[in-house]
């Protein structure tokens, strides 16, 4: 395959595997060649994957700060419950966004319907860094079915708005920077074009199918866009993408599961957790302990 026009594509992000206990994740971000994408620190491509009937998913309770997680299901199921006494399935096509904010703890499971029988898991979970004047905002949970996202119909593609907006559709989630993050669907011939307003802006491509310019998108890598014009995304057969972007927060640290602005807030984190001074999830008595070896990750945010 021929290299990307550098008019139209900055990066190109080959995931990284990862063993979720049980399932495989595809990485994309952070990466070694561009951390970010807008606020999005965070993103993992979920399966898919196949349980056989007793088996699902077991995330045990883990703490966050300084982010906000968002949760979004092609297939299958998955339980939340969090410290401020959430309790909340996400179905696919809809939206769990967790606003850790100064400081939260949830857990992922799958519910205990999906372990009756063999079971499937697809899906994307994204983490977004929040604004230094929100970083330590209260901790928060709302959900959005997928009756609620605007989803219409554009040169053939299918788009629904997960977060932000993008030509006069608006999605209800809350954010706290300017974000774009859309689900697009195509038929064969199926195009859709990402505006230039949005400062930051990447294409994942879910499925195979996908072409940006004259270049072949291929399946399982996030296209970094180059700023300020339009991109088309056109489909040779029936496919998918996750489009994600929005304006940069700044640098950001990032260890292990949490995220800051401030090198010392994620060393109070560390003692936090280690002493049990988070707020635990009620009815949940496991947890996953502070790891000893997790690198830190120096993110200057931005694209080249």
């Amino acid at each position: 395959m021929k290299s990307f026009d550098s008019a139209i594509v900055q990066h190109l992000l080959v995931p990284e595997t990862k063993d979720l206990g049980g399932f495989t994740a595809r990485r994309l971000l952070p990466s070694d060649a561009l951390p970010m994408v807008g606020p999005f620190i965070f993103f993992d491509h979920l399966g898919p994957a196949v349980f056989p009937p007793g088996q699902g998913i077991d995330v045990r309770p883990h703490p966050h700060i300084n982010l906000a997680t968002v949760t979004y299901l092609f297939e299958g199921a998955i339980l939340h419950r969090d410290s401020l006494g959430t309790v909340q399935e996400i179905r696919p096509g809809a939206v769990n966004w967790m606003t850790a904010g100064r400081g939260i703890v949830h857990s992922e499971r799958s519910p205990e319907a999906e372990r009756q029988s063999a079971a499937r898991l697809h899906g994307i979970q994204t983490w977004l860094a929040l604004p230094p004047e929100h970083e330590e905002t209260a901790p928060g949970f709302c959900h959005h079915p997928s009756a609620s996202l605007p989803t219409w119909e554009d040169q053939g593609a299918q788009v629904k708005v997960i977060a932000g907006s993008v030509y006069g559709h608006h999605s209800p989630v809350q954010t706290f920077s300017p974000t774009l993050y859309l689900d697009v669907q195509f038929p064969e011939g199926g195009q859709f074009t990402i505006p230039p307003e949005v400062a930051e802006r990447g294409v994942y491509s879910v499925t195979p199918g996908l072409t940006l310019g004259d270049n072949p998108l291929s399946q399982h890598r996030l296209a970094v866009l180059a700023a300020e014009q339009p991109v088309t995304v056109m489909a040779e057969s029936g496919s998918r993408c996750i489009v994600i972007g929005g304006d940069p927060v700044g640098p950001r640290i990032k260890w292990w599961n949490f995220v800051s602005s401030r090198r010392d807030r994620i060393s109070q984190a560390k003692v936090d957790w280690r002493s049990g001074r988070f707020d635990p999830v009620p009815t949940e008595t496991e947890f996953i302990p502070l790891p000893a070896d997790e690198a830190v990750l120096e993110v200057n945010a931005g694209v080249d």
